[in-house]
């Protein structure tokens, strides 16, 4: 959970049930199905093949349009990593005041010494199961009483009673930013490098979809419980949960003050989590096109170019945050670019992982082949579509 649901996510969600109530849960469904699709492949080349994204990205598609998509990824894990670093140092002034900027700074230390010092593993265990503590908000959507009717409805895609002309379009906005916010393409680069931190081998291909079901599975039912809670807790009051503090209302309203510090420490290590994932990815992508030593596993005298980038990330993270850019900005303009990416980024995946060739018996069966077209399809129209919604919704703000 920790990195899964990110300040973008749960901005998007929240707000999708805030302004649509449910009848964007279908996205939900439809983006969770997806990033399982594609980092079950992703990790399965990884462990059957030792190659991660990049390199596949660098084989495939050839020089030029690699480096044209290695440039266009770090951009957007760079305003991704600076929204985390920026929504981390608003919750640690909610819990404890004082400037923004101070946080900002705290937040930049305690993330450069826990990937400086601690290992691989210990940081998945660190931050994906303090992140489980979101799980507060599937409990306040009980605690609320959803609406079932309502959101088996909004598995179907349709539009609300009544939209049209500028309410249709900050609907069809806000779909192609959720399905983004769901399979931002860092979570891909992430999950397949650290499948080969982690040794995966061919008899891991099953443990493999194993994580991927069982983790974004959990995932995305949190996602559709965001998405429940946008519309039966913030939609009745007008609230728009814009920012971390907001999100945190409605747990609560449910619970009191336990409800408010697991909000906010699950959102601590969620976003802390993002921001180490984002930082790792952007190092991960530069060294595997460029054919550098890379891996948290490995001494730091090794992966000397590595290391740096990872820093590198961070610090800049950290000095975009300190301009005081609005962090919500940088969260939609991360989001809406993060899909325009997206089919660059899975094609290669695609490609490698269904060819017998280099797979052998582990190559895309049937079932896969289908889901994995689908969604290219599918994200190259987002794809499209992406910036034209931006421009004529204001950044969703109609």
């Amino acid at each position: 959970m920790g990195g899964f649901v990110e300040i973008g996510e749960l901005t998007f969600t929240l707000n999708a049930g805030q302004h649509f109530q449910y009848t964007l849960l279908w996205v939900t469904a439809l983006g969770t199905v997806g990033i399982m699709v594609y980092c079950e492949m992703a990790g399965r080349v990884a462990a059957v093949r030792k190659r991660a994204v990049f390199h596949l990205v660098r084989e495939r598609a050839g020089f030029s349009s690699a480096a044209l998509t290695l440039v266009a990824a770090l951009a957007v894990n760079l305003l991704t990593c600076a929204a985390e670093i920026g929504a981390v140092a608003m919750l640690l002034k909610l819990a404890f005041g004082s400037a923004s900027r101070l946080w900002i700074l705290v937040a930049f230390a305690t993330l450069l010494l826990v990937l400086w010092f601690v290992s691989f593993q210990w940081i998945e265990r660190i931050y994906g199961l303090g992140g489980l503590l979101l799980i507060v908000f599937m409990v306040t959507l009980a605690s609320l009483g959803p609406h079932w009717h309502e959101a088996a409805q909004g598995l179907v895609p349709h539009l609300p009673p009544g939209a049209g002309g500028r309410d249709a379009l900050l609907y069809f906005y806000y779909a192609v930013a959720l399905l983004s916010s769901i399979m931002l393409p860092y979570e891909t680069y992430f999950y397949a490098s650290g499948g080969i931190e982690d040794g995966w081998k061919p008899g891991d291909v099953t443990l493999n979809r194993v994580v991927v079901l069982i983790g974004f599975a959990l995932g995305g039912l949190l996602s559709a419980s965001l998405v429940g809670v946008g519309a039966q807790y913030f939609a009745p009051r007008g609230i728009e949960p814009q920012l971390p503090g907001s999100a945190a209302l409605a747990p609560i309203h449910a619970f009191g003050a336990m409800g408010l510090w697991c909000a906010l420490l699950g959102m601590f290590f969620a976003f802390g989590g993002a921001a180490i994932e984002t930082a790792l990815a952007s190092a991960y992508n530069l060294a595997q096109f460029a054919g550098w030593p890379w891996g948290k596993h490995r001494p730091k005298r090794e992966t000397g170019r590595f290391t740096i980038s990872w820093v590198a990330v961070l610090l800049l993270g950290t000095l975009l945050a300190l301009t005081g850019v609005n962090v919500i900005a940088i969260v939609e303009y991360s989001i809406v670019f993060s899909v325009v990416i997206l089919p660059f980024t899975y094609f290669p995946v695609l490609m490698v992982a269904g060819d017998r060739r280099i797979m052998g018996t582990h190559a895309n069966g049937p079932f896969a082949r289908i889901l994995g077209w689908f969604y290219l399809v599918l994200l190259t129209l987002a794809a499209v579509a992406a910036i034209p919604l931006l421009v004529l919704t204001h950044g969703g703000r109609g």
